[in-house]
């Protein structure tokens, strides 16, 4: 009886700790919820080599730090959060957690890595101007003139970018914009989409958490353009179950980099 009631209280003081200890909950995978947290306090990364940078995307699960080894540097985005397996192996292996800062001035204002083949020149142009005018900054991975290129290049550019932290978002535009979102989806930590309306636009950012937005010029007006690109930078992933979702995709993603 003296065993239950000593399990029974060592229950509820698990239940309280937890329950100061992480304030957020949401359904990860399966029958279980599972709970998201805060680790290390953000330190700064220009003094401090990093072994690996998972800062492109919002959770990072136990995949994203199994392999790292006892005093290693993990690089995640300034919001990120940490499932609770993922957090045991950091403490445990005493892996350093540094968060990128965002290079924005404000909430609202991105540096966009644009980029554009020979077709999707001019708008690239157009688009460089939108940019400005909402108040973001443009980093322009060409190309500059309607001479004839491959839109690999130039897709495969602007997805590196946002891969690497250099840029917070990418758009590229091409004839039709399928080339360049399969080339851009080929970098890790990508997710590219082509869109062709403000409403697929929403949806690729709220729901899928799309990093790269490709357009083809060949599809949409410059007017409709600017509708789809302003609606694209004002959506932000919202809900916890879309980043569980945005989870899974880039789980797959790291069975095929093995």
């Amino acid at each position: 009886m003296a065993d239950d009631e000593t399990r029974d209280r060592v229950r509820a003081l698990v239940r309280e700790v937890l329950a100061k200890a992480v304030p957020e909950s949401v359904d990860l995978s399966s029958p279980t919820q599972t709970k998201f947290v805060d680790t290390l306090p953000a330190t700064s990364t220009s003094q401090t080599d990093v072994t690996r940078d998972e800062s492109s995307k919002a959770v990072i699960t136990e995949d994203d730090v199994r392999g790292l080894e006892a005093g290693s540097v993990l690089r995640i985005a300034e919001q990120a959060r940490l499932t609770p397996l993922a957090a045991d192996i950091v403490n445990d292996r005493h892996i350093q957690i540094v968060r990128r800062a965002s290079r924005r001035g404000s909430k609202e204002s991105k540096l966009v890595g644009v980029g554009a083949d020979h077709g999707g020149y001019k708008m690239k142009e157009e688009l460089k101007t939108l940019l400005i005018e909402l108040g973001h900054k443009v980093h322009d991975f060409g190309t500059n003139s309607e001479d004839p290129v491959d839109y690999p290049d130039f897709a495969h550019a602007v997805a590196r970018s946002v891969s690497e932290g250099s840029s917070d978002v990418g758009i590229i535009i091409d004839g039709a914009g399928v080339g360049s979102a399969m080339t851009a989806n080929k970098v890790p930590g990508v997710r590219a989409a082509a869109c062709y309306s403000v409403a697929v636009a929403q949806n690729s950012r709220e729901h899928n958490g799309a990093n790269v937005l490709t357009l083809g010029s060949k599809t949409i007006t410059n007017a409709e353009m600017r509708e789809i690109v302003k609606a694209w930078l004002a959506t932000d992933i919202s809900e916890d179950r879309h980043r569980k979702r945005v989870a899974k995709i880039d789980a797959i993603q790291r069975q095929y980099q093995r």
